[in-house]
């Protein structure tokens, strides 16, 4: 008995210690410093947030900016529905979330047009963190965005670049148009045949046009890739409410389903065509990137990827590649028309480089620093998405100080960046010289401090930065090589008023007059091929 006592005696007094022990940790938290705050934002309702000011506030990224001014603050937290949206204005917080906390914020969230695009995540950009995205970022960075893979592909860039100075060269014979050129066209449309080229090795689905212009269908194809760009992540109610996705209330899911159908009907059956030639033994040696994608094997010697990936894949790469750089090129061009002097820079450079007894071809891009400037200083003033593609945290985090909820979404605000007057001097006005180092050093069009947002950086960061680097610089350096340029005639100058929609592209597409300004034999040998 004395020592049963003697055991319920050691309980008790145990049990009350621990529960000395308990409250006082719980006396402890209480005593602890609050939590840090989320970020400043508007006051959200319950359960929808600030989804009716959204509603009533479009376009969505300028009222998202409109509140940043407001607050004064270069982040903010605004409550869409369940999620918390953070923007983000500034470079150094902006460093925080994709480099120090990068692995937190290296998934994507799920939103219906990127669901689509992507045919339930099979590709690389869009997809959310996990296997899928894992094997295609193995594919992409391995197989096809290699600098081999880019040395094969030279030739068919050449013909492209050389192309674009037979197409305006031939606006400016043909006496109806008299030079007259749709600057939006010829950049977004060499970007759609460079791309096409070096993953169909065809530059038109269709026959084209006399004058080396694109036809319906490349036309249409182009404008189906502009449409999805235009809605992916395009803050639709679906993203933040998911039930409401039935509803289509931003007519997001229609429109969407309709621009991958004009996409894919011309990529679609090349795809299919291609794939038949492969098994049937028509075609044994790979000349583009959707042989490469074919041919890729896993480690049993079976194909890597199904021909559903591969469709999919490569609607991704198309949309990654026609956007930035035309809308670079087509606001450098309107900039710098309005600047002559600018132009003048450019064209002493090119010709100082390369001469006017040939074209400019990749191989001088390393001497091209005021070229590549005018294009740095264009995707700064004027970035055509208001935002990156956002990222998603994946646990509870503290970054500047603010608390950042799981499964927040981060944008990081192109515009915002670009223009913040907190780094940039006279942030409104296009000046290239401020991208020119002393001492000689290339200008390159990344920046990896976040100071302009070009190109990402982090797990998420672009592939293919060497590729969008090249093609954007060619397409600056070929238009103001080969041609003179100036307001059409009866105007003065080119009107630089931007679209009043969320992209940041140009309200009117850009018309310039061209005059040849090297020796007629160069376009005349152009004309042979």
């Amino acid at each position: 008995m004395e020592t049963i006592s003697n055991f319920g005696i050691t309980t008790f007094l145990a049990t009350c210690l621990l529960s000395l022990i308990f409250f006082k940790l719980i006396s402890i938290k209480k005593r602890s410093p609050a939590a840090p705050p989320l970020p400043p934002g508007p006051r959200a309702f319950p359960l929808v947030g600030s989804l009716p000011q959204m509603l009533t506030n479009k376009p969505v990224s300028r009222w998202i900016h409109n509140l940043m001014q407001q607050l004064n603050t270069e982040i903010a937290c605004i409550k869409l529905g369940g999620v918390h949206v953070i923007s983000v204005t500034s470079p150094e917080l902006s460093r925080e979330f994709l480099k120090k906390h990068d692995a937190v914020f290296a998934s994507r969230p799920n939103a219906l047009a990127a669901r689509l695009v992507s045919d339930g995540y099979l590709t690389l950009a869009l997809s959310p963190s996990g296997d899928q995205w894992k094997k295609m970022r193995r594919v992409m960075a391995s197989e096809v965005l290699t600098s081999g893979v880019f040395r094969r592909l030279h030739a068919k860039r050449c013909e492209e670049a050389d192309h674009l100075v037979k197409y305006v060269f031939n606006q400016w014979k043909n006496p109806g148009i008299n030079g007259v050129v749709n600057l939006r066209d010829a950049t977004q449309h060499y970007c759609g045949n460079v791309t096409r080229k070096m993953v169909f090795g065809e530059r038109f689905f269709g026959p084209g046009m006399e004058d080396g212009g694109p036809g319906i269908e490349e036309r249409e194809h182009v404008d189906g890739l502009f449409t999805i760009l235009s809605c992916l992540y395009a803050f639709g109610v679906a993203d933040f409410v998911p039930w409401l996705e039935v509803l289509d209330l931003d007519g997001h899911k229609r429109i969407v389903r309709n621009a991958i159908e004009n996409v894919r009907k011309y990529q679609d059956p090349a795809i299919d065509k291609r794939m038949e030639m492969w098994n049937l033994g028509l075609k044994s040696e790979g000349d583009d990137i959707l042989d490469i994608l074919i041919n890729l094997k896993n480690s049993e010697n079976e194909p890597l990827l199904s021909i559903r990936e591969i469709k999919a894949l490569i609607v991704e790469i198309m949309i990654e590649a026609v956007d930035n750089p035309s809308n670079a090129a087509e606001w450098a061009m309107a900039e710098m028309i309005n600047q002559p002097d600018l132009l003048a820079k450019a064209c002493e450079e090119l010709d100082r480089v390369v001469g006017k007894n040939r074209l400019v071809q990749e191989s001088d891009m390393p001497k091209l620093n005021y070229i590549k400037a005018c294009l740095k200083e264009s995707f700064r003033l004027h970035p055509l998405a208001p935002f990156n593609v956002p990222h998603i945290s994946s646990k509870d985090t503290i970054v500047g100080g603010y608390s950042i909820p799981k499964k927040s979404y981060v944008v990081l605000s192109r515009r915002g960046l670009g223009r913040n007057p907190r780094i940039w001097d006279e942030p409104l006005k296009f000046k290239p010289e401020r991208h020119i180092v002393d001492g000689g050093s290339e200008v390159v069009l990344s920046d990896h401090d976040l100071r302009i947002l070009s190109f990402s950086t982090g797990r998420r960061g672009c592939p293919g930065i060497v590729l969008g680097s090249t093609m954007s610089t060619i397409l600056l350096a070929k238009l103001i090589q080969g041609f003179s340029w100036r307001p059409p005639i009866g105007t003065n100058n080119i009107n630089l008023a931007e679209s009043s929609g969320d992209d940041g592209a140009l309200a009117k597409p850009l018309i310039a007059h061209a005059t040849p300004r090297l020796d007629l034999q160069i376009y005349s040998q152009l004309m042979e091929y």
